[in-house]
């Protein structure tokens, strides 16, 4: 495969830089790694790239002081300085990817392997696709074969752009009065992405201008929506409309979907294919708790938070420890009387110095004016938060301590938390004991944390962390178990969301009148390839069964791939002429064989990981127990023996 990057694939030339003056703070500030990549990509001088591999450890955040030798970084930055403004630009580099590959190894300090880099090149940018509709010999599809997106997020966005670029028309259906899905929805305070956010973007819309190196609730609403707008997608929406339930026309070989607006009016859309782009985090898990009904103060789910609720010097009672819960307390801890927070159940908390870190006007003018600096960034962003995870939670057969760590990786990773929690706790034993989970870390989410945020808010005088049982509820406090009571003016739930039903409350009724929502019952679906499922015909999924990348970052990345996989299907049907497409058994029964034979292999199926992944009978229908990288490549193209295709 050709991969090298071809001048006529990527955007014009910015050369010479003629601010000189503005340039020379940016190359002080900019990633020394990132400016090695671009330099050694346009001069293709390998024995200066390798001098500096001695310096280059596999250690990463964003802005991490460098190893290498004053000097060096010195003459990196002068020599770059020298050929971004040099009045004949470098010719657009084309390097060969051996060469790519090892310039990757040298710039995170690790081997990547020759596999890895088409979906490096892919995630990276820098070869941008070129749009289906002009591939030499493709058959396009005809103007009648519509596709119905459900759900205008950050996947039902993507899937807009895409099929538009493929030629297929397209709707979406979305039950706010914008786009965004989660991003619209939660407006909590402290509200951000775990992932970064030169990462948590589409591989097709870079973005220069992250105020954050992880990107904020309202920033993120703001990307996704600027892009729809760029590509139009917002003329194909319809808004504040839910999908009520779909079903399989046989003889038209068409999807009747049911919808409802705003004011309880019905109506019905007869389409070719739908794609169910809701995603999973937009049904609220509410904490079953007695007398929940009789609190008389507001209460307050994470992603339905009131902001006209004035919390100074209130008594505030957040129940829940997770990741939303993390990002709240800080928020809020200076502003209330009394924060008393609930734990259900205990959280690694990880120390990630970038997350709230935010990005220099200098780094920005790198990142907007330095050729492929942005594309360089990315991929070491994505290195470090991607497979290079993988380890955390793929078990070794032979390591001793699998009571509390299943592998040398996910064991380093334990004790780096356990001096951050023993580090930030020390003068609060009791905390410690409170904080510290007995079940080897990843085995669930994550809680990222730094200076100034989680843990130094549990140690305020004005916050308390509870960890015995709730019993029950009154009008203006709290009961736990054994009769204490703590008085609330205000309930914050941070109790996340029902993501075992992957499509919710939708009906859908496939071939025969199969019922999905029978086949799957309450909390057990199972797809193919988490994309779709036999039974229904032209019914796509995004973050279906096993499917989400539970090890890393790189939701994003998956429903890329997701996408990609859907039209490249639609694309066969077309050339085939067909009508009507589903996975075989054979296919759906493989699959989900092959994804329970390597999650037994997995942190999730450690006998003291108990979390939100697993069903009510301990089986593990979230996470996607293999690479970002062999999904991203299974996804690339359907595989024709494992689909059903009719007329």
């Amino acid at each position: 495969m050709n991969i090298a990057i071809s001048p006529t694939q990527v955007e014009p030339t910015r050369l010479p830089i003629t601010d000189h003056a503005g340039l020379r703070a940016p190359l002080r500030d900019a990633n020394l790694p990132t400016l090695l990549m671009i330099y050694t990509a346009y001069s293709g001088d390998r024995a200066y790239l390798d001098s500096f591999a001695p310096y280059l450890t596999a250690l990463y955040t964003a802005e991490m002081p460098s190893n290498v030798p004053d000097a060096m970084a010195e003459d990196l930055r002068s020599r770059l300085f020298t050929m971004l403004t040099a009045p004949t630009p470098p010719a657009e580099p084309n390097p060969d990817p051996e060469f790519v590959r090892h310039m990757m190894s040298v710039g995170v300090g690790e081997e990547v392997a020759a596999e890895l880099v088409p979906v490096l090149y892919d995630q990276m940018g820098f070869v941008p696709p070129v749009p289906r509709k002009q591939i030499a010999g493709r058959k396009m599809p005809a103007s009648d074969f519509d596709v119905l997106v459900i759900g205008g997020g950050m996947s039902g966005i993507a899937a807009g752009i895409k099929l538009a670029e493929a030629g297929y028309s397209y709707t979406i259906v979305e039950k706010n009065a914008d786009l965004g899905g989660t991003w619209y929805e939660n407006r909590y305070p402290g509200v951000g992405v775990d992932t970064p956010s030169h990462f948590y973007s589409y591989s097709f819309e870079l973005n220069p201008e992250w105020s954050h190196y992880h990107p904020k609730g309202q920033e993120i609403q703001e990307y996704l929506t600027s892009v729809a707008d760029r590509h139009g997608v917002r003329a194909n929406v319809i808004f504040n409309t839910r999908v009520k339930g779909a079903v399989w026309d046989a003889a038209a070989r068409k999807w009747r979907v049911q919808l409802q607006d705003q004011g309880g009016g019905s109506s019905e859309k007869i389409v070719s294919a739908v794609l169910l782009a809701h995603g999973v985090l937009n049904r609220w898990s509410m904490p079953k708790i007695a007398g929940l009904e009789n609190f008389e103060g507001p209460v307050m789910h994470s992603a339905g938070w009131d902001a006209s609720v004035d919390l100074k010097g209130r008594k505030v009672a957040l129940i829940g420890t997770g990741a939303s819960a993390a990002q709240i307390a800080p928020a809020i801890a200076d502003q209330v009387d009394q924060l008393t927070i609930f734990q259900r159940s205990k959280h690694w908390v990880l120390n990630n110095p970038d997350i709230n870190v935010g990005v220099n006007e200098n780094v920005r003018f790198a990142l907007r004016n330095i050729p492929h600096y942005k594309e360089w960034f990315r991929f070491r962003v994505y290195w470090f938060t991607g497979d290079g995870l993988y380890g955390n939670v793929k078990m070794e057969a032979d390591w001793p301590n699998q009571d509390v760590s299943i592998s040398r990786q996910n064991d380093a990773v334990r004790n780096y938390a356990l001096q951050y929690i023993n580090a930030k706790l020390a003068n609060r034993p009791d905390l410690i004991a409170k904080m510290t989970p007995d079940y080897p870390i990843f085995g669930k989410r994550i809680v990222l944390d730094a200076d100034g945020g989680w843990l130094d808010m549990l140690v305020k005088p004005n916050v308390a962390l509870e960890d015995r049982p709730i019993d029950h509820v009154e009008k203006d406090a709290v009961v736990l178990k054994d009769g204490t009571r703590i008085e609330a003016d205000v309930l914050a739930l941070a109790t996340g969301f029902d993501i075992a039903k992957v499509v919710g409350d939708l009906e859908i009724v496939g071939e025969g009148g199969c019922r999905i929502q029978e086949d799957w019952g309450e909390d057990d679906p199972r797809s193919y390839l988490g994309v779709m499922a036999p039974g229904y015909p032209n019914l796509f999924l995004i973050l279906g069964p096993n499917s989400a990348p539970n090890h890393a970052a790189g939701v994003n990345m998956v429903m890329e791939a997701q996408i990609n996989w859907m039209i490249e299907t639609l694309d066969l049907m077309v050339a085939e002429g067909a009508r009507r497409v589903e996975p075989t058994i054979l296919a759906y029964e493989r699959w989900n064989a092959d994804v329970e034979a390597q999650m037994a292999q997995m942190i999730w199926s450690h006998p003291k990981a108990k979390s939100y992944y697993l069903n009510s009978k301990g089986r593990n229908i979230i996470s996607c127990p293999f690479r970002l990288a062999d999904y991203w490549s299974w996804t690339r193209h359907p595989r024709r023996e494992d689909l059903k295709l009719d007329a």
